[in-house]
């Protein structure tokens, strides 16, 4: 699979994502539901703690692409949504920790939201991913 960024501008580079990617030769699509901070139960965790949600959900989210033989230099889009979008932001160092060492900057939008599926939970994030 070849991936080729397109950036008109370059203010997204300094956030960690590209504007667009092209995606060719890839052969196999996963569609990722809604990662959240819940356990293997579906039980949410860490209330009130946005960094430790986005750390909990970013390990969901590689789990499910891990059982789908991917991983997070696969993904080719992300959606986030967050109750608290300037909370969110100063978490996104997460994010730069994870995509940050395989050089990859997918196209994303965060989404403030009033609320999640399940009560306490402050933060999710779905993924399409391509090889």
């Amino acid at each position: 699979m070849q991936r080729t960024a397109i950036n008109p501008w370059d203010w997204s580079l300094n956030l960690g994502y590209n504007q667009a990617e092209v995606i060719e030769g890839a052969t196999r699509q996963v569609n990722c539901a809604g990662q959240t901070a819940v356990d293997g139960e579906g039980n949410p965790q860490h209330p009130g703690d946005m960094r430790a949600q986005i750390g909990l959900a970013l390990d969901n989210l590689e789990a499910v692409l891990t059982a789908a033989g991917m991983s997070l230099s696969d993904i080719t889009r992300l959606g986030i949504y967050a109750t608290d979008v300037d909370e969110a932001l100063k978490n996104f160092d997460l994010l730069g920790i994870r995509f940050g060492p395989i050089e990859s900057a997918p196209p994303m939008t965060l989404v403030g939201v009033t609320r999640l599926a399940a009560p306490g939970l402050l933060f999710e994030i779905e993924a399409t991913a391509a090889a």
